[in-house]
């Protein structure tokens, strides 16, 4: 992706940082924080956007945040706010700044809702001809699943991310266990849940840096896993915690040429119809046959350093972490018209 302004847009930008941070407070599961970000997180963003020579103010997305944003001038927000409570919650910290009118990096709260929602995400890109594993909402509370299901089957909450709620027992081969797993999951979450076909083969992930012309697409990064021959294995929330001793990352992929081709397709297709921006990721199964399926987008990845996956596969496409960050900026800014961002006056 070359750089087209005629000069830096970076230096002297007031660039506010909107997170949640994680607290360590208990909650009825394990993972209840999975989604929010370590102070380490937050530093590595700032420090990046401060080497290009942006001033960076930081506002935690919390009770506090509206008057924090009316309270300074600021040109654009580097959003990667999660939001608290409810299948909209990622749409909070999008909305509030459209309501005040302040530019900001990434998707809006459009893309967000609908990403958030497997099942309706799934729905609306089967309409484009993009293959996803066939699957069923169970709404919360209802334990037992009328109708066929086809096993082996994987439960997952239908609006959760950082693969909240997937856990080593997720996939199930039987009713009895389907109907065990959706009780426990109802409890834990407190949500409608997905059922949906597993689809038996390799896992990868794909990132997208940028937006129209200029979408640039990484090449596939694959889940290794490095005691292989568990058929129903799945790169779960216990498995990221445990990565190291657990998986290892291929990246470009081993891929024939014509599904690497497909799934690179694939996701620029997905990243467009549902009008993401800026950035995203977006995982994939790729069955015995070399077809590619669609499991799930994420357009406000993890970016944590040496951890999240997103910039993991932008380091092995050549990508340094401090680059992606500003490249993330950069993306919105050509945007907005090649940087010509409107200053909000604070009130």
């Amino acid at each position: 992706m070359e750089e087209t302004l005629d000069s830096d847009p970076l230096p002297g930008l007031h660039v506010g940082l909107t997170f949640n941070l994680k607290k360590g407070i208990a909650g009825e599961s394990a993972d209840s924080e999975a989604e929010f970000d370590q102070p380490e997180t937050i530093d590595a963003i700032k420090n990046a956007l401060q080497e290009a020579g942006c001033q960076v103010a930081m506002l935690e997305a919390d009770l506090s945040l509206p008057e924090a944003l009316r309270a300074q001038p600021l040109d654009i927000v580097f959003n990667i706010a999660e939001g608290h409570n409810g299948r909209g919650r990622e749409a909070q910290m999008p909305a509030l700044l459209n309501f005040f009118g302040i530019p900001f990096v990434g998707s809006d709260e459009t893309t967000l809702c609908i990403a958030l929602d497997k099942a309706l995400t799934k729905r609306i890109l089967a309409t484009y001809g993009i293959k996803t594993p066939a699957g069923r909402l169970v709404p919360a509370g209802q334990f037992r699943l009328a109708g066929p299901v086809r096993f082996p089957a994987i439960v997952k909450p239908n609006a959760e991310g950082s693969s909240k709620g997937i856990s080593d027992q997720a996939v199930v081969q039987d009713r009895t266990a389907l109907q065990a797993l959706l009780e426990r999951n109802f409890q834990l979450y407190g949500q409608d849940m997905l059922v949906e076909s597993f689809i038996e083969g390799r896992e990868f992930t794909v990132g997208l840096l940028g937006n129209g012309p200029d979408l640039h697409v990484f090449r596939p990064m694959e889940v290794v896993w490095l005691q292989p021959g568990n058929r129903f294995a799945t790169y779960n929330y216990t498995v990221k915690q445990n990565w190291q001793q657990l998986v290892r990352y291929a990246c470009p992929a081993d891929l024939e040429p014509a599904a690497e081709a497909r799934m690179v397709a694939d996701a620029r297709t997905i990243f467009n119809r549902l009008n993401c921006r800026d950035f995203a990721r977006i995982d994939f199964r790729l069955d015995a046959d070399g077809v590619p399926w669609f499991i799930e987008i994420n357009p406000l990845p993890g970016l944590a350093p040496g951890y999240s996956d997103y910039p993991m596969l932008a380091g092995f496409n050549g990508m340094a972490y401090p680059d992606l960050v500003r490249g993330i900026l950069r993306a919105a800014l050509r945007r907005m018209r090649f940087g010509e961002v409107t200053r909000y006056a604070a009130t």
